[in-house]
């Protein structure tokens, strides 16, 4: 993990979510670095927020209306049918026995996924359960397989697939209304790149697939204001942590990522690094049975 991008990362969070005196706003000129901040000032991030929460005024507390559930796509867009998540047969095995034997896989076999393995894994990590729809037509609230304050899911999930049955490779993108994954774009090299782009750690192109997950912090801004990112960063955590689990329920393995270039992964999924940027990735894959 490299320490100039985790300084980056909780530089720009407190000083977007929480300010406190001696820092300046958050423009891209004020940002200070970890070495500039005292202890005290990072641990704000830790802590969500120094004043009074009932001194934040909301977007939703303001009536504005919520942000989509999901990113648009073009109409017409190629879309892959997944296996419906009440036709899933994969994943079975016990809980206990798989939170005993997580670990953090890096090595992966040669073993392509099945378009049912991946259905599962991606219905595991951000699968809807439930929508539940306001008089007007909106969105009231929709639940997931995974917590999220207020349900609010401020995350979408690209993925770079290599070795999956029936999918060619290419970066992808997963459709939660529909179960359904958008195809965004191939071409040579995507591997090398998302190698390149994790500061050569190797094992990440060798995946089976790459789950790289991007958050649209307004999403959750639009409930909680600037408390919202502590609950962001943990709530990448909940979705990482059920990967884990459902990738050794089917006889592979993860393993979350955070030392990537920023600017380079954002750009690699076609993303603004603004309004929606990378928060976390986590490649996943077969593992060699002797392994357990």
């Amino acid at each position: 993990m490299k320490k100039g991008l985790i300084a980056v990362f909780l530089a720009a969070l407190i000083l977007i979510a929480c300010p406190v005196p001696g820092m300046t706003g958050g423009t891209a000129d004020t940002i200070m670095t970890l070495d500039e901040m005292s202890m005290e000032q990072i641990h704000v991030f830790l802590k969500g927020f120094m004043g009074d929460w009932d001194d934040l005024v909301s977007d939703q507390e303001r009536k504005l209306p919520p942000p989509p559930i999901q990113k648009e796509y073009p109409e017409g867009a190629e879309l892959i049918d997944l296996v419906p998540a009440d036709e899933i047969t994969v994943g079975d095995a016990s809980l206990r026995k798989m939170i005993g034997q997580r670990r953090s896989r890096r090595k992966y076999t040669d073993e392509y996924l099945t378009n049912e393995e991946l259905s599962f894994l991606l219905w595991s990590t951000q699968g809807i359960q439930k929508i539940v729809m306001r008089d007007d037509g909106r969105v009231r609230y929709h639940l997931r397989t995974v917590p999220s304050g207020g349900a609010r899911h401020p995350f979408e999930t690209y993925l770079l697939i290599n070795k999956v049955e029936g999918i060619k490779p290419g970066i992808y993108r997963y459709i939660p209304v529909k179960h359904k994954l958008l195809f965004v774009r191939t071409g040579e090299g995507l591997v090398d790149e998302m190698n390149e782009i994790c500061y050569n750690q190797k094992f990440v192109g060798n995946s089976a697939v790459v789950f790289i997950w991007a958050t649209i912090p307004y999403r959750t801004e639009w409930r909680y204001s600037k408390v919202a990112h502590k609950d962001i960063a943990m709530e990448a955590g909940h979705i990482c942590q059920n990967l884990y689990l459902a990738a050794e329920s089917i006889g592979g393995g993860a393993c979350a990522i955070l030392g990537y270039d920023q600017a380079s992964i954002d750009q690699f999924v076609g993303v603004d690094g603004k309004e929606e940027f990378v928060i976390y990735l986590s490649p996943a894959g077969k593992i060699e049975q002797k392994e357990k």
